[in-house]
């Protein structure tokens, strides 16, 4: 042992065990890596080597019944920097300033700072960035959105609604069906480079995104665009602060075409009050007034509370109800049942729910939907509003029975005229056709649906004759369309404001075409038009007559119906009376007046027979009467006009 090792002994000693104390360490940490945690490093290290990238799914879009876009997805791009991994700035800056042509110092300023990512552009199209997307520079990100539009601007604004700034559906069809529209993101596995640079491999796991439905309305877009532009006029003429219509299929419930006014640009929706996106047609109930007669008619019909020819004082056009006087719009003398409905007579309709009694108008009332939800699936259904019998006061027979102390709402009414179109089924109303996959397979479809029976065909037929004479020779007469048979009633109500009735009105129409075999129904109201056009007849009823001879030229399968056998106008030449002579008829059948045969009298002598047959006339010409319409020995409701032709 010499002694230079004996000099260096300690040393040596305590680096060999330093070495193998070293030695020990490394191996124990070697082995708790390759065995003892390996699965958990493995995990970090594909975590390090690899990115999951969302794959977003494409909206679904939804379209009007022929397949017309109501919504569209467009797609844009985004842009943004990480700043930690540009090495030129100024290279940088020049390169996305060639693209979006901002000057460069815009992006210098906006990447001079602490943060590790900086957004620099939104929306930017496809066209403008797909230079960039080659390239590949470091630290550009791209990221490629959808944005939404509405091709149709403020056409069905309320019925489709709009999504926020992440495609959430915020009102309408947009809101009820965002589960459907959205669909479902997908992912895929990306390879990450040492510089951050990610490459799609084929080897790498992919789950693609599943696009959202298509949603497929019951609205028409050209039926929409019609009464759309149609209460813009008539808000115009009658300055009026608002309107809103329905069309709907009386057989089916769908909806074809739902509009309210003032209205929105779902484009740019915040620039409009909030108040406008409302769809006031399901939403806002208001008292109908003469429009609602129709649930008094048909259970007076029903029960036989009244008979159609039976006569009623209507006492020159006042009536003391619990010491409040109820007026008409004009006096009236007797009137018959179908007459009191034809001139909207608040009096005698009073009388005829008098006879009736309040059990079977509320229950009528009920039948009919009011005070219920419809049952649509739409946003913010308002149920109306009708009191049970046992909270009724003494003026609440009369003032329910002419469509005062209950709340409805347009849709509500809507359904109630279709029921009486469609011969006594209430149809739960649709505004959605079917929804389809991204890939255009039927994944639902909504069938129509009776909610309830409320009469038969015959009850039904009778309340149909009496609304067509309304239009005929009625308050509703700005409402005929010549060559075609329209049914409907007027209606106009004093506003209820403040716990009182104000001078401000609603003024509304109901009705449905063609009145023979009803395709379409119809309900216009007004919100405060000026005096003079707050009556129904003024106001609303000139607005369905636009519409609904719009609707007849433009499609051609609104058919005119020809009036059943019994009906059947035909003209009558007096010299063909030798050769079909006729048997003398009654003046009664089961209620209705049968037309006499009045040719070749005179003037006097044919209107003092239709008088006695409880009918009016209509003289063309001059001298004695060669032809009628009706036929001879047609069976028509009390008080309907025949039309004379003289020579």
């Amino acid at each position: 042992m010499t002694k230079t090792y004996q000099k260096f002994r300690s040393r040596v000693s305590t680096v060999s065990l330093l070495i193998i104390l070293g030695w020990i360490g490394l191996s124990t940490r070697l082995f708790q890596i390759m065995v003892i945690q390996s699965d958990e490093y493995k995990k970090q290290g594909i975590s390090q080597g690899q990115k999951n990238e969302k794959l977003v799914a494409i909206r679904g879009n939804i379209y009007d019944r022929k397949n017309v876009a109501l919504t569209q997805n467009i797609i844009h791009y985004s842009l943004g920097a990480q700043t930690l991994k540009i090495k030129d700035k100024t290279l940088f800056a020049a390169k996305i300033s060639n693209v979006t042509g901002r000057d460069v110092e815009y992006y210098i300023n906006k990447l001079n700072t602490k943060k590790s990512f900086v957004p620099l552009e939104h929306k930017l199209r496809q066209s403008r960035v797909k230079t960039l997307i080659g390239e590949r520079i470091p630290g550009l990100v791209i990221e490629r959105k959808s944005r939404r539009s509405y091709p149709q601007e403020n056409i069905a604004a309320q019925v489709v609604g709009f999504t926020d700034i992440d495609d959430r559906g915020l009102t309408g069809i947009e809101k009820e069906y965002n589960s459907h529209l959205t669909g479902k993101a997908g992912w895929v596995v990306k390879q990450v480079d040492g510089k951050g640079r990610s490459q799609i491999k084929t080897s790498f796991p992919i789950n693609p995104p599943i696009d959202g439905s298509n949603i497929q309305l019951t609205i028409d877009l050209e039926y929409q665009s019609i009464l759309h532009e149609e209460l813009n006029r008539r808000i115009k003429e009658t300055e009026s602060k608002g309107a809103m219509g329905i069309m709907i299929d009386p057989q089916t419930g769908a909806i074809l075409a739902m509009a309210s006014i003032p209205d929105f640009n779902p484009n740019q929706h915040a620039l409009f009050p909030i108040e406008n996106q409302k769809n006031r047609v399901i939403t806002d109930q208001f008292e109908p007034g003469s429009t609602y007669k129709i649930v008094t008619a048909t259970a007076a019909v029903a029960t036989n509370a009244v008979s159609l020819y039976e006569e009623f004082n209507c006492k020159e056009g006042k009536v003391n109800i619990a010491g409040k006087v109820i007026s008409d719009h004009e006096k009236f003398g007797l009137l018959t049942f179908p007459q009191i409905i034809a001139h909207s007579s608040n009096v005698g309709m009073i009388k005829i729910a008098q006879q009736l009694g309040r059990e079977p108008l509320y229950r009528f009332s009920r039948n009919f939907g009011f005070g219920t939800q419809t049952g649509i699936r739409f946003p913010g259904e308002a149920k109306g509003k009708l009191r049970k019998t046992k909270d009724w006061s003494e003026m609440s027979l009369a003032e329910v029975s002419i469509g005062y102390e209950v709340g409805v709402t347009a849709l509500q009414l809507a359904s109630a005229y279709a029921a009486i179109a469609n011969g006594g089924f209430l149809i739960k109303p649709r505004l959605v056709k079917q929804i389809l996959s991204s890939k255009g397979e039927v994944i639902y479809t909504e069938k129509p649906k009776i909610i309830r029976k409320i009469g038969n065909p015959e009850i039904m037929e009778v309340v149909k004759d009496m609304l067509v004479d309304v239009v005929e020779y009625g308050t509703g007469s700005k409402a005929r369309i010549d060559g075609w048979s329209i049914a409907g009633k007027t209606g106009t109500a004093h506003k209820f404001i403040d716990g009182a009735y104000s001078n401000k009105y609603i003024s509304n129409f109901a009705g449905f075409f063609p009145a023979e075999k009803p395709q379409v129904v119809g309900v216009v109201i007004l919100d405060e038009p000026k005096y003079g056009y707050h009556w129904g007849g003024y106001g609303a009823a000139p607005v369905f007559r636009r519409v609904a001879q719009r609707i007849i030229n433009v499609d051609d399968t609104i058919k005119h119906q020809e009036p059943k056998p019994k009906d059947l106008p035909k003209i009558l030449i007096a010299d063909d009376v030798m050769n079909n002579p006729l048997v003398p008829l009654s003046t009664y059948q089961d209620g209705y007046a049968v037309v006499p045969d009045v040719r070749g009298m005179s003037i006097r002598k044919a209107k003092k027979m239709l008088i006695k047959s409880n009918l009016r006339a209509k003289f063309k010409g001059s001298g004695h009467v060669v032809w009628q319409s009706p036929t001879p020995g047609t069976k028509k409701l009390p008080g309907t006009i025949c039309t004379i032709g003289l020579n």
